[in-house]
């Protein structure tokens, strides 16, 4: 009954049926994939009267409000959903693409939410005349307005007052503040839903795959062609006396500081956190510790850097093509499908001889010809990728011949 219900082939009202669908995806770990994969597919006329509709329970309106299940044709209506909550906005202005930013910046919602906008502000992929049209917007916008928004966002009454003055940098703190708080709920989210996970792995401490030599590369532990052997206290030293100085007192050796390594703090800090310490530095800290942390052989730390906010497309096309990290993460990136839009990703996670087969296979039909041709001739991934790659490259050519 419940692999029937997620394919959406329960006779009750269309409304009832995402709503089943929404709790298996989100619930289910059995058909919550199913699930997913129907809702994707639903008839997008009755996915926007459910949007559209105030009395929607917040659950469906939180899982289409996702980026990662986000449909562009539903995006305006949801936006102008007053059900839908600030918070879920801030974090769609902080992280969308430029499609959505084109729709956010022309509801007439959006453009009355001083913490969205300047969510929408701190967005790399916002433009600069677009960032232009913002400051207008904060400069023009009501204080009563402001205040309203404000409100609603849980920010702190000073910043009333920043968000009405374009000179300073006011919509990119309030819009850091909001994006902050929004992080913090992310990570208790993330910490409540893997807690058996974590309570498992204890104080594991952090090992990454490959090992340290191979994470920051062999500049960082040059190789000595000399060494010191200590002599034991008990045995009297029998140095020679330099000419025209005093023979250097025995056991005592004057140790020269030792180099430390240029990624000294940033490694000192994971090496010093357990691993629940190290899931809120994923998904709240910056580049670098993400990129560290990927590499992590803890299994929850390192699939937490795949939910973090911050995470950019460039950084996700280099875990795709990674050797050293864990098979878990290969097989987390394609379940993503804001990842999987990137073709870029689907190349890499194709090439990359330490996905699973079962991945490469369902992705090759993607590739186009050229990529098609140079892994036919990848030494480095199995025979099975190879041979299926020349067999739909040469299907490729002789489609093309044809037109």
């Amino acid at each position: 009954m419940m692999q029937f219900a997620a394919r959406g082939a329960m006779q009750v009202p269309a409304a009832e049926n995402i709503e089943i669908l929404v709790y298996l995806a989100r619930h289910n770990k059995i058909f919550g994939e199913l699930a997913r994969m129907t809702l994707a597919g639903w008839d997008e006329k009755a996915c926007l009267v459910v949007v559209s509709d105030p009395q929607s329970p917040r659950e469906v309106l939180d899982y289409f409000i996702d980026p990662d299940n986000l449909r562009p044709k539903l995006l305006p209506a949801l936006l102008e959903n007053p059900s839908v909550p600030e918070a879920q906005l801030v974090k769609l202005a902080r992280a969308g693409l430029r499609e959505t930013i084109e729709v956010m910046l022309q509801s007439a919602r959006i453009r009355s939410l001083g913490a969205v906008v300047g969510a929408l502000k701190a967005n790399p992929y916002l433009k600069n005349e677009e960032a232009a049209e913002i400051d207008k917007l904060a400069s023009a916008t009501r204080p009563d307005a402001v205040a309203d928004s404000m409100a609603q966002a849980d920010c702190p009454p000073r910043d009333q007052v920043r968000i009405a003055e374009p000179s300073t940098q006011a919509p990119q703190a309030d819009g850091t503040e909001a994006a902050s708080a929004e992080h913090d709920e992310e990570v208790q989210a993330y910490l409540k839903e893997h807690a058996h996970e974590i309570a498992a792995e204890g104080g594991k401490p952090f090992q990454p795959v490959g090992g340290v030599v191979e994470l920051l590369g062999h500049d960082y532990f040059p190789v000595t062609h000399t060494a010191e052997v200590a002599v034991p206290e008990s045995q009297p030293a029998t140095t020679a006396a330099p000419v025209g100085g005093a023979a250097p007192k025995a056991g005592v050796k004057k140790a020269e500081p030792a180099a430390e390594p240029k990624r000294k703090n940033t490694l000192q800090k994971i090496n010093s956190l357990d691993v629940k310490g190290r899931i809120q530095l994923a998904l709240k800290g910056n580049k670098e510790e993400r990129s560290i942390l990927i590499r992590d052989g803890t299994k929850v730390v390192a699939l937490s850097v795949l939910e973090a906010p911050k995470l950019s497309d460039g950084e996700v096309e280099k875990f795709a093509g990674q050797k050293n990290v864990l098979e878990a993460v290969l097989r987390q990136i394609p379940l993503k499908r804001r990842f999987m839009k990137n073709y870029i990703v689907v190349r890499n996670l194709v090439a990359n001889p330490r996905a699973p087969i079962d991945i490469g296979l369902n992705l090759m039909k993607n590739l186009l010809a050229a990529d098609l041709k140079n892994l036919s001739n990848n030494k480095e991934v199995s025979e099975t990728i190879r041979k299926l790659a020349l067999k739909m490259y040469k299907q490729k050519l002789e489609t093309a011949n044809r037109k």
